[in-house]
């Protein structure tokens, strides 16, 4: 007999998680229902990814209790709650880089005959699953590694699929796909939903959950707030709950417009200042195509474009990562090698790179908070190779407060941090070198509004003070509402330049596209 779709499939009733002294959940409540996809909405820090790792055993609750399909359940792993039909696809992935993208998905439990894996029935089972999560493009023999960031992602949810799930949990797992995979997903998600999963979605895209969600719940500071039907709150509303406050206008005003600046080709005349950075037909392998282009001190320049142009490679290649560069790039005018990261931080040059994966590529996630916000700036608080304590304190401490780093000890591995306050530790410790130039790469990728709001403002402070800024994101709201100036990239050119009003959400697409700007481009309904 089939349960009554109204009646809950899954309650959390007074569940309760301490870490220490920090409180993450306190008695908090859930209810899901079959075929419907909920929305767990809340601020970095609100408690949600610890209410789904309760849910789908990772952690175990201090107190409270759980019910499933009409009976108490309790999980003292992930793969009890796996066996149960409770299966979470994280933002962070859980992919072994060095093994195929079957071998993956079936890394657990692998088909087997004779006692070996059964390779040929393995490979078809991965292209079942891969086609189930809007992935059939996706060759189930390539390494993982060979994968971008996005597609890896869609490994990680065929990879849930394949467990055949009744209750399916995604945290933040569209947070790095493009948007030709999350109008994919989006799909996917619809579809689960019709042959009667039950889906719990978080997601800080607020359209996302707009064009998904059937209910919502808000969580904050680990307490629930409040259900609702999808809907029924406007997004002031919603984000009110979220952040406990009235809802400010997200960006701060913009400064008066300041004269184009000059193309990197042209010489700058004996009158005017050079610009702090100037590019010049800069080209890496086929990604990079003669990039060219300055930036002026207390500027925001905006990267555009769909993903995968080669705007995250223009940033590696600025900051010497990168390999074989061809082109010159100069600094105030004169012209400089960056062959390294270290030359590139160099005082003469005062760069410096948030990455796009935070969890990767900028930050030492089992070492402490004060540990990786000193990284970077260690010459700046040594003496003769060794660490002035009180030194370091000082810095540390006025980092944590200029950011508003939320930590309960600055000794606490800073993977305990919430995905907001990690990224804030990230910008954090390059700001103590005082850099000249900051290369963002999608920083706000999984963060939640009030922390976004903030790195906002921090922004335009840096660049009032006299910082040159590279932004890329993926967030065309992000282009329009930060950057003076926005660059488009079109495989590895620079397609268009947009200045002051021009920068709109119709003339970026139109840009990402190959459309003449002006052209009317049918809004896709997600962010390219």
């Amino acid at each position: 007999m089939l349960q009554d779709p109204e009646q809950p499939f899954f309650q959390m009733s007074g569940v309760s998680k301490s870490y220490g002294g920090a409180v993450a959940l306190d008695h908090a409540e859930l209810t899901v229902r079959r075929g419907r996809i909920h929305a767990i909405l809340g601020e970095n820090g609100a408690g949600k990814s610890t209410l789904l790792k309760v849910m789908s055993g990772v952690v175990q609750p201090d107190e409270g209790t759980m019910h499933f399909d009409g009976r108490e359940v309790s999980f003292a792993s992930p793969a009890e709650a796996n066996a149960a039909g409770i299966v979470c696809v994280y933002q962070e992935l859980s992919l072994i880089p060095d093994l195929s993208v079957a071998d993956n998905i079936y890394a657990a439990n692998p088909p087997r005959r004779f006692g070996m894996i059964d390779r040929q029935a393995q490979r078809r089972q991965a292209e079942e699953a891969l086609a189930r999560a809007g992935a059939a493009d996706i060759n189930p023999l390539a390494k993982v590694r060979d994968l971008p960031l996005s597609r890896q992602q869609m490994v990680e949810l065929a990879k849930g699929l394949a467990h055949a799930p009744r209750i399916l949990i995604l945290d933040e797992a569209t947070s790095a796909l493009t948007a030709a995979d999350v109008a994919r997903v989006i799909e996917v998600l619809k579809r689960l939903r019709e042959e009667g999963l039950a889906l719990l979605f978080i997601s800080h895209r607020m359209h996302e959950v707009k064009a998904l969600a059937d209910e919502c719940t808000v969580y904050r500071n680990g307490r629930h707030v409040m259900s609702f039907e999808a809907g029924t709150r406007s997004d002031n509303e919603v984000v009110e709950m979220m952040i406990g406050r009235k809802y400010q206008h997200a960006f701060p005003a913009k400064p008066a417009a300041k004269p184009a600046a000059k193309p990197a080709d042209q010489p700058t005349d004996a009158h005017s200042t050079a610009p702090v950075l100037a590019c010049h037909d800069l080209a890496w392998s086929d990604t990079l195509r003669g990039i060219s282009f300055s930036l002026q001190p207390g500027e925001i320049l905006g990267l555009g474009g769909l993903d995968g142009q080669g705007q995250r490679e223009l940033l590696l290649a600025l900051f010497g990562v990168l390999r074989g560069c061809a082109g010159k790039i100069e600094i105030n005018g004169k012209a400089v090698s960056i062959g390294s990261p270290t030359a590139a931080r160099a005082n003469e040059i005062g760069m410096a790179l948030i990455p796009e994966d935070r969890k990767t590529e900028g930050l030492m996630l089992p070492m402490s908070v004060r540990e990786n916000l000193s990284f970077a700036a260690l010459d700046r608080m040594s003496t003769a190779g060794i660490i002035d304590r009180d030194r370091q304190q000082s810095l540390v401490e006025q980092m944590m407060e200029l950011l508003a780093i939320k930590s309960f000890s600055l000794d606490a591995p800073v993977g305990s941090l919430s995905g907001g306050n990690q990224q804030k530790v990230v910008i954090a410790k390059w700001l103590m070198r005082q850099p000249r130039i900051l290369l963002l790469s999608d920083p706000t990728r999984g963060i939640d509004v009030g922390t976004k709001q903030e790195l906002y403002q921090l922004l335009r402070r840096l660049a009032d003070e006299g910082a040159a800024i590279v932004f890329y994101s993926t967030d065309y709201d992000e282009l329009i509402g930060c950057c003076d100036r926005v660059l488009v990239l079109y495989e590895g050119r620079i397609k268009k330049e947009l200045v002051g009003s021009a920068i709109t959400e119709q003339n970026l697409i139109a840009s990402a596209l190959d459309l003449p700007v002006g052209q009317i481009v049918p809004s896709t309904g997600v962010a390219l």
